[in-house]
């Protein structure tokens, strides 16, 4: 539903423009449009956690003409349980109104500095050829810097983030991942603890202060972590000097409060500082503990007066020797030596859409971890072996305009032979909200067949690519070794599907190029060792 990538800025009404050219057909079921919805607010939240307030203005304006101008004319709006969905459809829009209102001035004000500096520097062209035509053999380069240094420098104003192709940038896309996905999950984490309800949380989330008490949040986590390491820091310094007789040590339960202690105790630091002042003994036993190496009250030797300190008193370390920039899978070092030297921020490059849909949409870039399929296919052994159908949800989230799998979900699921059914969908969706994914895709088995897309298989990836354009459908055939990644072609094939009404399990499509590959070539990269978590949520046998 969204043209997704790096592009120049636009004012508020260019937006709108954009916003409201998506494609709606009410033949689509009422639940995967209201998927689509809060689909839509996730990825607003991501990118504008992120800085790209342009495009999560685009998404939330969409999400309004969506729920207040398409939804209710559904032909299934009526029916008891979507309009109650609706109803709490139309209270996110409310919510999201502040927010509108809170980026619409800034991205206004953004685009009128864009326009300002393409206007300095047409003049600034215009008087280099001026002077160029009067005075010949005036130096050209002098007037260029003169020119040019007049100029406002704001690399956020022309939206010139670093675009990253995404095969020949897996490894830090990899890199980049395993950092925001811990750093959301400790966010969630300190959330849940201070007792934030999930209506209080979205609330928060919608009225554009996300990013912030999100952080403050996690911080605090952190802090609280840090004292309880701190404690316990200094229960074992007590307990090694104790059993070392220390004479110099008093019991921290016996000494009086008004006397100076020997030792202070500082919150503990990061691994990487502590480190640096720790050193490993012995204890009796044969066991290590690990110490902070500590100095009683022994101040420093004053050097002599008449002694020059000058760097040649010392031992220099050696001069690190010149080393190329770094590369991510990439001959061009142009396009990936930058960001690796950069503090893996989303908000510093983006990566570029690996492919596009056959009406010119864009897509962004699914990574896929290799091993994903394998942990799969052994959890559907048993199913298999009894040439039953196993089905999974690929799911994820948004990172730097690209998207990143990173659990596996099985649901509760009713097989066949032929078919696969998810069952208590709720529960799922449940599950998938409480999390913060976002559904990417599904995998599931031919026991017996070949791999290719059943017309049934057709139908359900459907619904899917219409809650995001970039949805895949994965099929493995064990029995033939063989595997593939698809997508429904757009169009013809999700206009076709859409269009169809045939009700048998298999039946034939006019077109023949219903579906195509997405991994050789398409918008999946496979990228080793990207992390995923497998949660079963099947009922034990």
């Amino acid at each position: 539903m969204a043209e997704h990538g790096p592009v120049q800025p636009m004012n508020v009404e260019q937006i709108v423009q954009q916003a409201e050219n998506f494609e709606y057909n009410p033949l689509v079921p009422f639940k995967h449009w209201s998927r689509s919805a809060g689909t839509l607010i996730k990825e607003a939240e991501i990118y504008e956690h992120e800085g790209n307030e342009q495009q999560a203005y685009l998404l939330l304006f969409r999400h309004a003409r969506l729920v207040l101008d398409k939804l209710p004319n559904h032909p299934e709006a009526l029916v008891r349980e979507n309009a109650t969905t609706l109803q709490h459809l139309r209270r996110d829009v409310l919510r999201n109104f502040p927010k509108l209102e809170t980026l619409k001035p800034r991205i206004n004000k953004r685009y009128d500095r864009y326009r300002q500096i393409l206007e300095h520097r047409r003049q600034a062209k215009e008087l280099k050829t001026q002077n160029q035509a009067s005075s010949p053999r005036e130096s050209a380069g002098a007037q260029n810097d003169r020119g040019h240094a007049r100029l406002p420098s704001d690399p956020t104003v022309g939206n010139e983030l670093e675009a990253l192709t995404a095969g020949e940038n897996r490894d830090l896309a990899v890199k980049l991942a395993h950092k925001e996905i811990r750093r959301r999950a400790t966010a969630r984490k300190a959330t849940r603890q201070a007792g934030i309800s999930a209506a209080e949380e979205q609330q928060r989330r919608a009225a554009g202060v996300w990013g912030n008490w999100e952080e403050a949040l996690t911080r605090k986590n952190e802090k609280i972590d840090q004292e309880i390491l701190s404690k316990q820091m200094r229960n074992v310094r007590a307990q090694i000097s104790a059993s070392r007789g220390d004479s110099w040590h008093e019991d921290p339960r016996t000494s009086k409060p008004d006397q100076p202690s020997y030792y202070r105790y500082p919150t503990i630091a990061p691994k990487h500082e502590l480190d640096d002042f720790r050193e490993q003994r012995q204890a009796s036993d044969g066991s290590s503990v690990m110490l902070m190496e500590t100095k009683i009250n022994t101040p420093p030797q004053r050097p002599p007066k008449d002694q020059d300190i000058t760097v040649d008193n010392y031992d220099l370390p050696p001069r690190p020797a010149k080393e190329e920039p770094s590369t991510v899978d990439s001959p061009d070092r142009s396009t990936t030596a930058s960001p690796t030297q950069q503090s893996l921020e989303p908000s510093t490059f983006t990566f570029k859409p690996s492919a596009y849909l056959e009406n010119g949409t864009p897509l962004r870039t699914i990574f896929l971890p290799p091993n994903l399929r394998h942990q799969f296919l052994s959890l559907a052994a048993s199913n298999t072996r009894a040439n039953l159908e196993t089905c999974g949800i690929l799911c994820g989230t948004l990172i730097s305009n690209a998207l990143f799998v990173s659990k596996l979900v099985i649901p509760e699921q009713e097989s066949t032979s032929d078919t696969c059914e998810m069952l208590n969908e709720s529960d799922f969706f449940d599950y998938v909200d409480g999390e913060d994914l976002m559904v990417l895709g599904w995998i599931h088995t031919h026991p017996t067949q070949t791999c290719f897309m059943s017309s049934r298989d057709l139908h359900t990836h459907c619904g899917y690519q219409v809650m995001m354009p970039e949805s895949i459908a994965i099929v493995c055939a064990p029995s033939k070794g063989d595997w593939g990644v698809f997508r429904l072609t757009d169009p013809p094939g999700m206009r076709s599907v859409l269009n169809c009404t045939q009700t048998g399990l298999f039946h034939p499509h006019s077109e023949s190029n219903i579906y195509t590959d997405a991994l050789r070539p398409g918008h999946v990269y496979e990228a080793r060792g990207l992390e995923f978590e497998v949660v079963d949520l099947r009922p034990p046998p």
